[in-house]
């Protein structure tokens, strides 16, 4: 088991930035991917980014790109979130994962983490 603690989330005015972070602990051996999930009211689990430890791989939809931008720093277990110029949709719950991924395609699906963090809330205002 990997446990998983967000931080960064809060509210923001649409157009501003915020920076999530990660940090996982215990059995992150059983661990070499790492994503991010959000989940806005009466929405399904949205697949937001996934990185992988070695390669570098980082997976990011279509929809997204340009503002938002994952990164990880092996050394201390971390992976950031980074998003700019955010929009009201983007107001959601935002989820750490990580699990055992082999292949970059898998980074999308929840089914592939064996962990998950509480969330952190972000909220912004139009």
């Amino acid at each position: 088991q990997v446990q998983l603690v967000e931080s960064g989330g809060g509210l923001v005015q649409a157009g501003g930035s915020l920076r999530l972070s990660c940090v996982a602990s215990g059995r992150t051996f059983s661990a070499n991917a790492m994503g991010w999930f959000r989940a806005a009211p009466g929405k399904d689990r949205e697949f937001v980014a996934g990185i992988q430890r070695t390669g570098g791989s980082a997976d990011v939809p279509e929809s997204l790109k340009g503002r938002f931008t994952i990164a990880r720093d092996n050394a201390s277990d971390t992976v950031f979130l980074q998003m700019d110029d955010l929009k009201a949709e983007d107001t959601a719950v935002y989820y750490c994962a990580a699990g055992y991924i082999t292949q970059a395609f898998m980074l999308r699906r929840p089914s592939s983490y064996h962990s998950w963090g509480q969330g952190t809330r972000v909220t912004v205002s139009s």
